[in-house]
């Protein structure tokens, strides 16, 4: 393909398994930046077609040395970027955002669900997201992508912590609950999507299949061989304490089912990211 894309954010998990996928599927022509102690250039972004960033903190604990940092680098650093590539005659420009900006760890969000982050993470995502906005007119495109949990071979966060309890533990609640997901290779096959199509607006890129958090550890579990005892004997107590850790991993949270991605499929997902 002849589209030119800048990854903004080179190095990060995203931005390496996004450059990696579309250069292999599609044969995109991609370059990446890095973005520490980054000050964007106009000359940076000239010559590109499309600019996905993917630049931001996050996994690192909130507190109030750091707070302000999250503003600087998840709002600041991008909305320059975006500035910075809008002059540059950029067509398109795609954020990575999240779930975080409504601010929910357990319900169901639609896209009229009002915006409610909690966190800096959160509240700094939102503010680039509504500021890069407002750069969109007909030559510049903007497509803001805010994906559930994302999962994958080598990915840090949330699955990371399932993957261990799921390799150590006897035991794990059966409890009947659904989350929406992304694995990482449908997150890429979206942006494609998004590029060959010229999208713009707000999306919810997911999984087609909402994830139940007890089948994620059956799977891990089950493909290296090991067995775990799975018991109804805390749903009570679940069930009641709907907060903290348990609602985080336990809770629903579910966006409505629009841009799903099927290309790969729960189990394939797993397998993938599971094998050595």
């Amino acid at each position: 393909m002849s589209t030119r894309i800048l990854i903004t954010g080179a190095g990060s998990y995203i931005g390496e398994k996004t450059h990696t996928y579309l250069t292999k599927k599609y044969g995109y022509q991609i370059d990446t930046i890095p973005t520490k102690d980054y000050t964007p250039k106009i000359d940076d972004f000239i010559g590109y077609d499309v600019v996905y960033n993917v630049a931001g903190i996050v996994h690192i604990k909130e507190n109030d040395e750091n707070r302000q940092l999250y503003y600087v680098v998840n709002r600041d650093l991008v909305v320059k970027i975006a500035e910075c590539a809008k002059a540059a005659g950029v067509k398109q420009f795609i954020m990575l955002s999240t779930m975080s900006v409504y601010g929910k760890s357990i319900g169901h969000i639609t896209k009229q669900t009002k915006e409610d982050p909690q966190n800096a993470y959160g509240k700094s995502k939102l503010e680039a997201d509504q500021l890069v906005s407002k750069l969109a007119d007909e030559s510049f495109k903007v497509a803001i992508l805010r994906p559930p949990m994302i999962y994958g071979k080598g990915c840090k966060g949330n699955y990371q912590s399932l993957r261990k309890f799921a390799l150590k533990s006897p035991i794990f609640p059966a409890y009947a609950n659904k989350r929406s997901m992304l694995f990482v290779d449908n997150l890429s096959e979206f942006v494609h999507l998004v590029i060959t199509n010229q999208m713009e607006g707000i999306f919810f890129p997911q999984n087609k299949e909402y994830v139940n958090t007890k089948e994620m550890v059956e799977a891990i579990a089950k493909i290296h061989g090991k067995k775990i005892c799975f018991t109804k004997v805390f749903n009570f107590v679940i069930k009641h304490i709907q907060k903290g850790i348990i609602s985080k991993v336990f809770g629903d949270l579910t966006y409505e089912k629009v841009d799903l991605v099927d290309c790969y499929s729960f189990q394939e997902s797993m397998q993938y990211s599971e094998e050595e």
